[in-house]
């Protein structure tokens, strides 16, 4: 009986709801060889990215993450987005109404920067943005002293 009911509700909502997602996955296996490689993470990339996103990658294990997601994110190229247009709304099919821009509170400027942790002469003052971070030493930088001591060896 409720294996019944549970059919009839899928076969209701079926008829329904018309998406177009498919009702089966459609899984494909990647071949891994026909993905781009990883680039090669150098110490000024590594550096780079670490400013921009303010996000430290201090040790080897970082690095590894690092490296891992860039794999995942190359197997976006495997997917097929031939005759896809782009994508300027999630309601697109819709029709959107804007409203009036019509101002119906206000002289609370007081109240608001009282909010503010820092302000200068009414204005808010914001965190800076992407500051540069501490220079400090990483276990990923390649052992420069190593390489010069073996070539001042050999000559």
């Amino acid at each position: 009986m409720a294996m019944n009911i549970s059919r009839t509700i899928g076969q209701i909502a079926k008829r329904c709801f018309s998406s177009k997602v498919p009702s089966a996955p459609s899984w494909t296996t990647i071949d891994e060889n026909k993905l781009p490689k990883v680039p090669e993470l150098t110490t000024d990339v590594i550096e780079l990215l670490e400013r921009l996103s303010l996000v430290e990658f201090n040790n080897k294990a970082g690095v590894d993450r690092l490296t891992k997601v860039i794999q995942s994110v190359n197997r976006l190229y495997t997917v097929d987005t031939d005759g896809v247009e782009p994508l300027d709304t999630v309601l697109e099919d819709r029709v959107l109404h804007l409203r009036d821009d019509d101002v119906t509170d206000g002289n609370c400027r007081k109240d608001i920067i009282s909010n503010a942790t820092k302000t200068v002469e009414d204005y808010f003052v914001a965190p800076p943005g992407n500051i540069p971070l501490m220079k400090i030493e990483r276990d990923y930088k390649p052992d420069t002293k190593s390489d010069s001591t073996e070539s001042d060896s050999a000559t």
